[in-house]
């Protein structure tokens, strides 16, 4: 009987943990999330991340910038953040405005504040083998919750379908970090099912419905990053869920599975931010 792994109920016992922990230490971490425009996905994303943040005893604050922007000025927001001791943690909310190099904006933010874990910094300690400042949010909640229903890693094939540097690069090197052997997919990858069908463990992070059941082999392990609203409206990922929920071991649901894990391991890494920051 196939497992469907609920990302809701383990972001909340991760939360309520974590609330308990904050409620026992004498300082309160800060969040502050710089939202430029008026995307309106994005506007969403950064509400929620605000919301989960008080809700467990974060300080969260949006600084809001208009879209026209100049990269100066962004720089010298950070810069303000990044010297202000009671900020613990800054996120800048991507995607940015095409007239703003993102790699400029994520490269002025101090490693030991960067809670995404985007910095070149931060990227290039987890692809040398050596721990981040703070792991990238959606990889980490994916290992997390492949560890809470006890899937090994050690030895098993596992098979990326995205390279972004947001999910499917640093991903691949946290699962190799944990010993399993990695293949990366993407747009140009020729004979794609041929890949998939050995994939003990496969995670879609490709951002369009693409995986079918009969591209995989039975009894896998099937993580959908992917999320989207079809023509009807509903939310979809990039499998079909109901055809491979019936030969998958384990899958996550689309919504309720990676996405409420993003949010949590968002809210591990403010806290971890603090702890590491020598302050309490």
């Amino acid at each position: 009987m196939t497992v469907i792994m609920d990302g809701k109920k383990l972001r909340d016992k991760i939360l309520e943990e974590l609330k308990i922990k904050l409620a026992n230490l004498r300082l309160v971490p800060k969040l502050v999330v710089i939202s430029v425009g008026d995307d309106p996905a994005s506007k969403i994303y950064v509400n929620n991340k605000k919301k989960y943040a008080e809700k467990i005893g974060i300080e969260a604050v949006i600084l809001k910038l208009p879209e026209d922007v100049t990269t100066d000025a962004l720089l010298d927001r950070i810069d303000a953040l990044n010297r202000d001791p009671a900020v613990t943690a800054i996120l800048v909310q991507l995607p940015l405005p095409v007239h703003i190099n993102k790699l400029d904006i994520l490269s002025a933010i101090l490693p030991e504040k960067d809670v995404d874990g985007f910095t070149p910094y931060n990227s290039g300690l987890l692809f040398s083998g050596a721990k981040p400042y703070a792991y990238p949010a959606t990889p980490r909640g994916i290992l997390r919750l492949l560890d809470e229903y006890n899937i090994e890693l050690d030895g098993k094939h596992v098979v990326v379908v995205g390279r972004s540097n947001i999910v499917g690069k640093p991903l691949a090197q946290m699962m190799l970090n944990r010993n399993a052997t990695v293949t990366v997919c993407h747009s140009h990858t020729k004979n794609l099912a041929e890949i998939t069908k050995t994939a003990d463990i496969l995670v879609s992070a490709a951002g369009g419905k693409i995986i079918e059941d009969n591209m995989l082999k039975s009894n896998c392990v099937v993580i959908d990053v992917g999320i989207f609203r079809d023509d009807n409206g509903k939310l979809r990922g990039d499998v079909n869920f109901e055809t491979v929920s019936k030969i998958a071991s384990h899958i996550t649901p689309v919504p309720g599975g990676v996405g409420p894990m993003t949010i949590a391991s968002l809210m591990l890494n403010t806290v971890d931010l603090l702890e590491n920051s020598g302050k309490i």
